[in-house]
């Protein structure tokens, strides 16, 4: 049995592309893993605050010496830890904003990504402190399209940065499924659509 984290992202409700196809993964499958535990993280409406500067301070004071407020400052962001911590595979449902991811998850991850709970750094380098047994995979929705070797490849800082801030972590095992083209007009958007629901069937047998 294992406990899954899944994190939707997009602001958006019923509309939304990349919540229709993780809410799609996961009830496939707790057809056929009914014993294991889902966890459900919405960032799109219920949205983390962003790191100020009372977080900061006690991200980088030592436990013992927070003060009360120190201590509360940093209260969310243990908890999330803990939460990330205490699942076993993570499915994320993460749109493409402007090339990149939305804002939304970029504050969870300032909020787990942290030294001394999620990364260690010494004078050898940085090590990820999360087990890298874990799986993670991630469901995107795209409204273009960025083909490796061509130009437009360049433009991809979704997959590229959250491959390298897991990685950082000590996630290496990352499974991508893009619903890509979705803004190029009916026929590539539904044929993207097909492909990503394929990936998904797959997953599900295979993850």
């Amino acid at each position: 049995m294992a406990n899954i984290l899944h994190i939707d992202s997009s602001p958006r409700g019923e509309r939304s592309i990349s919540r229709a196809l993780t809410y799609e993964f996961i009830t496939s499958w707790k057809d056929t893993h009914s014993g294991d535990t889902i966890s459900y993280r919405d960032l799109g409406h219920h949205p983390v605050p962003h790191v100020d500067e009372s977080w900061i301070a006690a991200a980088f004071t030592p436990p013992d010496a927070h003060t009360p407020e120190l201590a509360e400052a940093i209260k969310l962001s243990d908890s999330l830890i803990d939460e990330f911590l205490a699942a076993d595979r993570y499915v994320f449902g993460i749109p493409m904003y402007n090339l990149n991811i939305p804002s939304t998850f970029k504050a969870y991850i300032d909020q787990i990504v942290r030294v001394g709970r999620t990364f260690a750094v010494d004078a050898n380098g940085y090590k990820g402190l999360v087990d890298n047994s874990k799986k993670v995979l991630i469901i995107t929705s795209r409204g273009g399209t960025f083909p490796p070797g061509t130009p437009f490849a360049a433009y991809d800082h979704q997959e590229p940065y959250l491959r390298a801030i897991l990685g950082f972590i000590g996630l290496t095992d990352v499974t991508f499924i893009h619903a890509d083209s979705l803004n190029l007009g009916d026929d590539a958007r539904q044929q993207s659509l097909t492909a990503a629901k394929d990936a998904i069937a797959q997953a599900v047998a295979n993850w």
